[in-house]
């Protein structure tokens, strides 16, 4: 089956199977985002061997599998690529004894490639797994030009900490990484058309908005329908696959995902984002190292961002929920009240999907910034992304337009479906570039093109006033709108100066 997207990591595979020394690569990212199906589509499943750790997907069962089970399990994989039968062995250094027997005895040309899948799990407690990895690299593959072996794994709190912070005997062996990220619009674009599954551009994004660029989700889109019916059979159905996906999500990313779940929790509720001082006292968490590797965790995982703020280097970043799924189950699947297997499909138009609507939205334009500086014609400019918060206390927006309110996110909802930020002063995507020029982004989810009122004007205006005394900028502020179908050209059209829209987020 083709490959979607991926050309990036596709060249840099083809790169290491034609290298002339060892490779030891580590594949790494967030659970269902093709970490596994990318490397036996581009391998062909043509290993010299290949096992996976057996996940425990049940948070709740204890102990986690058996150090017995995942040798076996290991034991099995050797004697399917193995021209003997290999004995079952009890440990693990003697198990990887016999991985260098079968490696030494495989004939083929170039690379043999040793694929060890979900590699976390292996490592129950007491196994002495990473000793015995450490000495089959050290002692065996290393001195091998013809070895990649290739570590992959969903558990990145585990590889950060085995695997590239390693202070024994694998500090520094990792010759290669690569972190696989979710698809981008234009990927996903692909995907779907490479499926049969047909949407316009407003419903791929509105696709994204709920399920991300993860491909196991977007694979799951039945092409008889459209994407209402869709999210309702998965997310909302009687028999929805993706009813029990949160809590799987994180028990298998994370050994002990309480305090994880805790801060995610925290952000879901909090649109604007929570700085560090914030997500301490609003998740419960202390203010201390444990706090501080749990959203590194979090943020490695894309679960969350963390924005500097405008000005600043470290102190004062704000953290802001990412993962668009993890953001639609704490908005509508959470509390398990919503009992219509066709909720979406009745609701899409509803105060409480506008409300999501807007953030969501937010999060789609924060998750590609480069599609959006190559549509403003500064690729090639550098520039630092950042977010602001206005440091004094100012009166919402009233657009004369709104209709109704949302309660979710502090946004308001016109009758066109559009949102608007009451928030006050605050940006959450400022693009502040070498060429003395700072981008203020708006980013609009809306039906049709968003209209701009007098009211809005003016707290436009109001807004980089504030933003340029409160940060003492000289560089020129140009207020730049990132919407689904542009921004209407009326008597207030002067507030704009550059426009991207959602066509551009798919380049």
């Amino acid at each position: 089956m083709e490959i979607i997207g991926r050309k990036s990591e596709i060249r840099a595979l083809r790169e290491y199977t034609t290298s002339e020394r060892p490779e030891f690569l580590v594949v790494y990212g967030r659970r269902r985002v093709g970490k596994t199906y990318l490397v036996r589509e581009f391998f062909a499943n043509s290993f010299c061997f290949s096992c996976t750790g057996m996940v425990n997907e049940d948070s709740d069962e204890k102990p986690s599998i058996s150090k017995a089970r995942q040798l076996a399990a290991f034991n099995a994989a050797l004697n399917r690529y193995g021209s003997q039968d290999y004995e079952s062995k009890d440990n693990w250094f003697e198990s990887f004894c016999q991985l260098e027997h079968l490696v030494e005895h495989t004939q083929t040309e170039g690379k043999k490639v040793i694929f060890i899948d979900e590699m976390p799990w292996l490592d129950t407690p007491r196994s002495d797994f990473l000793s015995a990895l450490e000495h089959f690299w050290n002692s065996f593959a290393a001195a091998r030009s013809d070895v990649l072996l290739i570590a992959c794994g969903s558990a990145t709190s585990w590889i950060a900490k085995k695997l590239f912070e390693n202070t024994g005997g694998l500090f520094n062996r990792v010759t290669k990484r690569m972190h696989l990220k979710p698809f981008s619009l234009g990927e996903t674009e692909e995907f779907f058309t490479s499926r049969g599954i047909v949407l316009n551009r407003y419903q791929m994004v509105e696709s994204y908005m709920v399920f991300g660029g993860i491909p196991f989700y977007l694979d799951l889109f039945d092409r008889r329908y459209g994407l209402a019916q869709n999210i309702d059979l998965l997310c909302f159905g009687a028999d929805a696959l993706l009813k029990g996906e949160y809590k799987i999500l994180f028990s298998t990313l994370f050994r002990e995902p309480i305090l994880h779940q805790a801060i995610v929790a925290a952000l879901a509720g909090k649109a604007s984002g929570l700085t560090r001082e914030e997500v301490s006292a609003a998740s419960g968490a202390h203010n201390n190292g444990r706090l501080t590797e749990v959203l590194e965790e979090l943020e490695e995982c894309g679960f969350l961002r963390r924005y500097r703020a405008f000005g600043k280097k470290s102190k004062g970043s704000v953290y802001q929920l990412a993962d668009p799924f993890v953001l639609f189950y704490h908005r509508f699947m959470k509390s398990g009240e919503i009992n219509d297997t066709h909720y979406w499909v009745n609701s899409a138009l509803g105060g409480s999907h506008s409300a999501w609507s807007g953030y969501a939205f937010e999060q789609v334009c924060l998750a590609h910034v480069e599609q959006i500086r190559k549509a403003l014609g500064i690729a090639g400019v550098v520039a630092n992304v950042s977010a602001w918060r206005s440091t004094e206390e100012t009166n919402a927006v009233e657009n004369t337009n709104h209709d109704k309110r949302a309660d979710a996110g502090n946004l308001q909802v016109d009758s066109r479906g559009a949102q608007v930020d009451s928030r006050g002063a605050q940006v959450d995507l400022i693009i502040d570039r070498a060429d003395q020029i700072i981008n203020l982004c708006e980013m609009k989810y809306s039906l049709r093109e968003f209209e701009i009122n007098k009211s809005y004007a003016e707290h436009l205006e109001m807004r980089a006033r504030l933003f340029r005394e409160q940060t003492k900028t000289q560089k020129a502020l140009h207020t730049t709108f990132v919407t689904t179908y542009g921004v209407k050209r009326n008597k207030y059209y002067h507030a704009v100066t550059s426009e991207v829209t959602m066509t551009d987020l798919f380049d």
